[in-house]
């Protein structure tokens, strides 16, 4: 019914889990990025951002045609309307999540990967930039511990909110963070860490992909891209 292309990453987890929690059936199509493969030409017809996930879903709640979706916060906001699950049907509810999901596409999810790049991946290590998104990381894991005071879940109840940041909050040691520094942040953390779905996505996530993504070799891939790059993959990738 629903054909995800996935990659084990933070952005990837975020629709497993929602997947397994709303328990509608879907396939799996690894789109293996250290590989190139989302330059595949068919892949960029659904996802023109050549960026995990994407999906398609064949049965819409409209019945048409079936209907491609890219980019995880867009797709978590569809499955959510198409199912009317993990999003409030009132306008304050609703308005409390999408203002959480949005901090996390543009906040959290984006200076947690630079975090990532400029610690781990960057070829010259440049301590501004290492320090710069090393504070900011904090700084955003600071703005959600506030938030999770006296809450169970980042916009009332379990939402896409909650499903969106837990999976760059799982990277938190490689982000050199302490949840400890963090008691509400990391109380949260423990009761979706637990959740039957979540830990069903992860193990799923763990068979699918086996070794590091990002290597040596795979790094011309996955950074530094420019329009006129990702031409040529795209090309080599048709021709193969």
């Amino acid at each position: 019914m629903i054909d995800l292309y996935y990659w084990t990453t933070p952005n990837g987890h975020k629709i497993t889990i929602f997947l397994e929690e709303a328990q509608l059936p879907y396939e799996i199509i690894p789109v293996n990025i250290s590989k190139g493969e989302q330059f595949d030409p068919g892949f960029l017809r659904i996802s023109p951002n050549n960026r995990i996930p994407a999906l398609v879903d064949h049965a819409p709640a409209d019945g048409g045609a079936p209907v491609p979706v890219f980019e995880s916060g867009a797709i978590l906001l569809y499955l959510a309307e198409k199912t009317g699950r993990f999003i409030p049907s009132d306008a304050r509810g609703r308005t409390d999540v999408m203002q959480w999901l949005f901090w996390q596409m543009a906040g959290l999810g984006p200076m947690a990967g630079q975090n990532h790049h400029f610690a781990h991946y960057a070829p010259e290590k440049i301590p501004y930039a290492i320090d710069r998104y090393l504070k900011e990381t904090n700084r955003l894991y600071g703005v959600l511990d506030k938030r999770l005071a006296g809450r169970e879940y980042i916009a009332g109840e379990y939402s896409i909110a909650d499903m969106a940041s837990y999976p760059w909050i799982v990277l938190w040691q490689r982000q050199q963070q302490n949840l400890d520094d963090f008691p509400n942040l990391q109380r949260w953390f423990e009761r979706i860490q637990s959740r039957p779905a979540v830990v069903k996505a992860y193990a799923m996530a763990a068979r699918i992909n086996t070794v590091p993504t990002v290597t040596e070799a795979s790094k011309a891939l996955l950074f530094g891209q420019t329009a006129a790059t990702q031409s040529v993959e795209s090309a080599n990738r048709r021709e193969r």
